[in-house]
Order: C-alpha cells, then sequence, then structure tokens
C-alpha cells in the first residue's frame, strides 16, 4: 500500500512537466475565439412615424340662440339625437309677433295710399303751376310732401320686414347638422334676448371631426428637415397622414390629414400645436375624446438601421461591435436617430468629430481647436455583431494592448456560415 502512495505521489509531482513540455516553455493554451452572430448593415429609404396624444373634437360647434324673447311652447328633438341642417327645434310663443306683422302690413298699406294721394296732388299741382292757375311754392310744396310719403312707404316696408323676420325667429332652426346637447331652457320657460338667458341648446357637428394635438419643437425641425429632403429627392410629401389608435390599442379603419399646423411655438407648452381632420360617419370619434395618432408619410433617404440588440452603452456612450470580413473586432461609436415601429434603430448620419465642430460656436477672437479625426457611425456594408456581446467584451479586457480581437461568426444575416475549411483563416 505505501509502494502504491509513493508511485500516486510520483505522477502527480511529474504531472506539470508533461503539461509544460506539451504546451511549450513560457506558452500558456489559446482560448478559442468568441462565436457570434450578425447583420449587415445597407443604406435604404426608410419610413419614419412621429406618435403624439391628441384629442377629439367637433368640426363645427354652434350654439344654438333664441332671437327674440317670449315663452318657450315645445322643443322638437330628442336631446342628443342627430339633427339635419335647417330642422326645427324650438317654437316660441308667436302670438304678439303675429299681431306686430298684422300692425305692420296695416301701416303699410296706409302709408302707400297716403303716397299715392300725394303723387295725384303733386301731379295736379304741377299741371296747375304750368297754366299758370298755382303758385310756384305751392307746385313745390306737393312735389315734397309727395317725396316724403315715398319714404314713409320705404320706412314701412322695412318695418313689416323687421316684423316677419321676428315671426320667423319663433322657429328656432338647426344652423348645421350634427348632434345635440342638453336643452338649456326647459319648455314653458321664458326666455330674453341677452346673451346670459337666450341659449336653448349646441350643435356639434361631429363628421367630420378634428384631432388637436403638439409637435414638441425638436420634433417639429426634424419633420421639416424631412419634408425639405423629400422635397430635394423630387418627392411631394404634401399632406401628412395621421392613424388613429385607440387606448385598446385597436385603430380606427380611416386615416385622417394634417390640416393645420401653427406658424409659433405656444409659450405656455412650449409645443406647436397641430390638427388633423378625420371622416367620423359612424360617430365612433366622439369630440373630447383621447386617441393617440401616428403621423405617416415620412421617409429618410439613404438611412441606416441595425437590430435593436445590436446597440451596447457604456459610461463612455453608445456603440457597437463591428466585425471586419476577417473576423477582426471593432467597438465603434454610434448614434441613435429614434426607434421605429419595427424595433429596429434608425442611425443619425456617420460623420468625424472635426465635422461636428465645424458647426459649434466659438467665441470671437478665439481660434477653435481641432478634434482628432474619429469616425463616428457605420458605413454601408458593415457588420454589427447581434448575439455574443458579453463573451467579445470579456475577451477585449483580457486581449493584449495593441492586439486584436478575432471572432467567428456563426450568423450572418440570420442564415448559419459554415467553420472554414481545415488549414484556412477566416
Amino acid at each position: 500500500m505505501q509502494l502504491f502512495y509513493r508511485i500516486l505521489t510520483g505522477f502527480i509531482a511529474v504531472l506539470p512537466v508533461f503539461i509544460l513540455a506539451a504546451c511549450g516553455a513560457g506558452q500558456t493554451p489559446k482560448a478559442p475565439p468568441p462565436q457570434v452572430s450578425a447583420v449587415t448593415v445597407h443604406t435604404a429609404t426608410v419610413p419614419v412615424s412621429y406618435e403624439y396624444p391628441g384629442r377629439v373634437a367637433g368640426y363645427k360647434e354652434t350654439e344654438v340662440r333664441a332671437r327674440v324673447g317670449g315663452i318657450l311652447l315645445k322643443r322638437n328633438f330628442d336631446e342628443g339625437a342627430r339633427v339635419a341642417q335647417d330642422q326645427l327645434l324650438f317654437e316660441i310663443d308667436p302670438a304678439i309677433y303675429e299681431a306686430a306683422y298684422a300692425d305692420r302690413q296695416a301701416q303699410l298699406a296706409q302709408a302707400r295710399a297716403n303716397y299715392a294721394q300725394a303723387v295725384l296732388d303733386a301731379d295736379r299741382a304741377q299741371a296747375l303751376w304750368q297754366k299758370r292757375f298755382q303758385s310756384t311754392a305751392y307746385r313745390d310744396q306737393m312735389a315734397a310732401k309727395r317725396d316724403a310719403d315715398a319714404a314713409t312707404v320705404q320706412q314701412a316696408e322695412a318695418q313689416l320686414r323687421q316684423a316677419k323676420l321676428n315671426l320667423e325667429y319663433t322657429k328656432v332652426t338647426a344652423p348645421i347638422g350634427g348632434m345635440t346637447s342638453r336643452e338649456h331652457v326647459s319648455e314653458g320657460s321664458l326666455i330674453a334676448t341677452d346673451a346670459s338667458s337666450n341659449l336653448l341648446t349646441t350643435i356639434t357637428q361631429t363628421d367630420p371631426v378634428y384631432i388637436n394635438f403638439s409637435y414638441t419643437g425638436d420634433d417639429a425641425r426634424a419633420i421639416r428637415r424631412l419634408m425639405d429632403d423629400m422635397r430635394r429627392h423630387g418627392e411631394d410629401p404634401g399632406a401628412l397622414k395621421v392613424q388613429i389608435r385607440f387606448g385598446d390599442g385597436h385603430d380606427y379603419a380611416r386615416a385622417g390629414t394634417v390640416d393645420f399646423t401653427s406658424p409659433r411655438i405656444d409659450l405656455a407648452t412650449g409645443a406647436l400645436g397641430v390638427r388633423a381632420i378625420v371622416a367620423n360617419p359612424d360617430d365612433i370619434l366622439v369630440p373630447g375624446q383621447f386617441v393617440r395618432l401616428i403621423v405617416q408619410g415620412l421617409k429618410v433617404n439613404n438611412a441606416l438601421t441595425m437590430p435593436e440588440q445590436a446597440l451596447m452603452q457604456d459610461n463612455s456612450g453608445q456603440y457597437v461591435y463591428v466585425v471586419s470580413a476577417q473576423g477582426e473586432v471593432e467597438k465603434r461609436p454610434v448614434r441613435i436617430d429614434r426607434q421605429l415601429a419595427s424595433r429596429n434603430w434608425l442611425l443619425a448620419p456617420g460623420q468625424t468629430a472635426a465635422a461636428a465642430q465645424e458647426d459649434s460656436y466659438v467665441e470671437p477672437g478665439q481660434e477653435a481647436t481641432k478634434a482628432p479625426q474619429v469616425y463616428i457611425g457605420l458605413r454601408d456594408g458593415e457588420r454589427v455583431i447581434t448575439e455574443g456581446q458579453f463573451s467579445v467584451g470579456n475577451a477585449l479586457v483580457a486581449l493584449p494592448q495593441g492586439a486584436k480581437l478575432k471572432v467567428t461568426v456563426t450568423a450572418l444575416d440570420g442564415k448559419p456560415v459554415a467553420p472554414p475549411a481545415a488549414g484556412q483563416g477566416r
């Protein structure tokens, strides 16, 4: 038994020597290159959209007010129902207005009779004056009376028209078609013509409807820049389309269009007021309702996008791992413009640090210092790692200064990559 232990101890003591001999003097075994997946980024025309909260408002909202006072006799519609334009809504007691209309008719008849007599008297005085049987003063007096009676007729006709209007105003009709509110004055009430008591109901036109929302200042500039870029490429963006989305995630069946953008930013909110219009024949959209609006119809030319999982971030900022055709990895800083509906990232255009400094402000009398030419962003056709970044990061930390890390790409653009043949590098 003791002999067995001595043999075992000797074997253990000699084992490191064999390992060192196998590895060679001063060498350690190399770790295999990390295995990663990657995708190739390409420039393309990318549609972009912007999403905002909005609130539905009626296309028109009209207050129905009484133009004449009196007792409200009858309401001829159901509260909250849809009414047509010129439909009879309310009836005010017409008795006093019918009497006033009859009185004005009589006054007009009397004025016309007086005018007819004045015409005869003026003609007779003119004839007698020509025969030198009447004086010039009498002729002029009769002519003046004729003209005064003609003015009285005109006055009576105007008063009759006013009386007729007042009588017609006892029938209150709908100025527009739409949905009615509750009545503000009940039947049997005495109403006046002042603004505090003549409001009868309100009609809201709900087909189409407006949806009010706001752009942020940054979004307004970005949207304007995208529209200008489309025009430079010979495209007319026209009126921007909007898709309406309800709180439960369902989309409204009809698309709207942006029909108004405020020319200035609201000082209270710091936002730019915008309005969209959309058809609403089935009254699905209700004034006052909150919805989400997706502004569509914009696109970015020569844009680069990459998958969401490719983006990394540390204390220095956002970056990606770029792998070359030889399998060498580079940590590349990037700038994100926005996230698309597909969850992919839209990258800001690449530039050098020196180019970025050209737009910075420099105090008069001071010279701008030149920044190092550091590339920011990606180029068309480059490959970014989407899986295996953790292994790549650990390997880069352990890598000697100045050395380059090589990786094995097992999947590219969603397709498996065959391993290199024996004796061939990547």
